[in-house]
């Protein structure tokens, strides 16, 4: 593994970890009216189309990092829009 891998990894894992408390906040509170729909519509579009980017060039730090934000982050906008 080389070095711009390991950096790649470790900026994955940061901005993917971000994610994390806002999502396990959302899906104990259910409060989700401080939130902007159309933020997490456009971000949820935009690492949809990072990951397949990622694919498209064969990047796996991106991949990684965008499929698993993407998650945190549909997670949000699922619970934005139910609980709206």
């Amino acid at each position: 593994m080389n070095t711009f891998t390991i950096i790649g990894l470790i900026a994955a894992a940061c901005t993917t970890l971000s994610f994390l408390p806002q999502a396990i906040k959302v899906i104990k509170t259910k409060n989700t009216s401080d939130l902007s729909l159309t933020m997490y519509l456009i971000l949820t579009t935009g690492l949809l189309l990072w990951l397949i980017y990622g694919y498209l060039i064969n990047d796996i730090p991106l991949m990684i990092a965008n499929a698993i934000t993407l998650v945190f982050a549909a997670i949000i906008l699922f619970m934005k829009i139910r609980y709206k």
